[in-house]
């Protein structure tokens, strides 16, 4: 224990407040995986390559071969029709799942905390799993924040659940 005068760097308060952090990083996370669930299913497939080819027009203009712009512009195209409405139900369902979970952590109903564990442990068994095919850097990056998020999701429910102990006088 520290002198009683002395802050912990992770104190109750600094860890809910990380907590809810984590949580609002999730929620905008969220919110962006429902517009683009929304953008990817009702947004025709030849809009998806007219911005991939101006988003990549420099690039193409700079090297024709480069890996990356040569990457996007083939899935477009490639892209079938069921693939991308798969692609747009998957993410906003995951993004309505996210969201709704952020919003009952947040108002602290203690039966979400061990539900929102499971649910963020099985994306982050799905993540590791679509990792052995994309080697993105990006997921990489989602699933540590999803490991966080369950060990401060972890802490505060332990936290709430002991601190909500009622005890009955006389007994």
């Amino acid at each position: 224990m520290g002198e009683p005068g002395k802050r912990r760097l992770l104190g109750e308060k600094n860890l809910h407040l990380l907590f809810e952090l984590t949580l609002g990083f999730k929620a905008v996370f969220a919110l962006a995986e429902i517009v683009a669930g929304v953008a990817t299913y009702l947004v025709p497939q030849r809009y998806f390559l007219a911005l991939v080819l101006w988003v990549t027009r420099d690039e193409f203009v700079e090297d024709p071969h480069d890996l990356v712009a040569n990457i996007l512009l083939h899935m477009v195209q490639h892209l079938s029709v069921d693939a991308q409405r798969f692609a747009g139900i998957y993410l906003l369902a995951h993004g309505v799942v996210k969201l709704w979970l952020v919003a009952g952590l947040l108002r602290e109903r203690l039966w979400y905390f061990p539900v929102s564990i499971v649910v963020f442990a099985l994306f982050i068994a799905y993540q590791a799993y679509r990792f052995t095919y994309t080697h993105s850097v990006w997921l990489l990056l989602v699933t540590a924040l999803d490991v966080v998020v369950i060990a401060l999701t972890w802490h505060e429910y332990r936290y709430l659940r002991d601190n909500r102990k009622i005890t009955i006088p006389g007994s």
